[in-house]
């Protein structure tokens, strides 16, 4: 059964994905369907959220965008409820539309949807002021769940991400970027982690919505950058520092 937005008690399945606290008061019952903005520069996966949100009466999405600064406008001109934004955006990423739209627009909540499970970007995005972050492995109906709890007011993190963020509000130093790594783009560490993971080119291609030209692009620039020889010794490199 699909979750709907004033439920407070997890379903088994939600539990699953999902990690909350409740600093806040929820919105009214009557409140109608929480308003919605997408933020990801791939118009197929935005098409794809964008339809398995429709299913849900729950959520009305308002708005589009691709890029950081139309993010920026879209959210000001709407003034959704919640945010679903990408982590790695052109133009400067998701934490700089945080950044440029809270102090116009307080009352927007932002809650991260990426590719990347990498400690720097949930804590990076979280320190920014999203409200939560969740991987694009979500379930269309865990992602409608995650979408009412923050606009309700919740923190909502997948399980694995939420220690990162613990650790790093209690003090504990978060794991830091090395030189070697910190020369890659944010798309090429994408690519590194999954190639790590054992993907396959074309399981890339459709995991990051590019072509398989572009992974293998993606992939040569890594190895030049990082002075390896192969996905072998890529993949030694990456679960030496702990990204796989």
């Amino acid at each position: 059964m699909r979750a709907r937005r004033g439920h407070r008690g997890p379903t088994v399945d939600e539990e699953k994905h999902v990690s909350e606290t409740r600093p806040d008061e929820g919105r009214p019952a009557d409140a109608g369907p929480v308003t919605v903005v997408l933020v990801d520069d791939h118009a197929m996966f935005r098409t794809g959220v964008r339809a398995e949100l429709a299913q849900a009466s729950s959520v009305d999405v308002v708005g589009e965008a691709a890029d950081t600064a139309e993010a920026v406008r879209v959210i000001l001109e709407t003034k959704p409820e919640v945010v679903l934004l990408d982590v790695h955006l052109p133009g400067g990423g998701g934490g700089e539309v945080i950044r440029q739209v809270h102090p116009k627009a307080a009352s927007v909540r932002f809650l991260a949807l990426s590719v990347s499970d990498a400690a720097e970007d949930v804590i990076g995005t979280i320190r920014a002021g999203a409200r939560g972050y969740v991987t694009k492995s979500i379930t269309g109906d865990d992602l409608v769940a995650a979408v009412g709890r923050v606009a309700d007011g919740d923190a909502v993190f997948s399980p694995r991400l939420a220690g990162f963020v613990l650790d790093a509000f209690a003090g504990t130093e978060a794991p830091s970027v090395d030189d070697d790594l910190d020369r890659l783009t944010q798309r090429e560490r994408e690519v590194l982690r999954l190639i790590a993971r054992g993907y396959a080119y074309k399981e890339i291609a459709k995991e990051l919505f590019i072509s398989v030209k572009t992974v293998e692009t993606h992939v040569s620039a890594v190895l030049r950058k990082l002075q390896l020889s192969n996905r072998y010794e890529l993949t030694r490199w990456a679960t030496d520092r702990r990204l796989v």
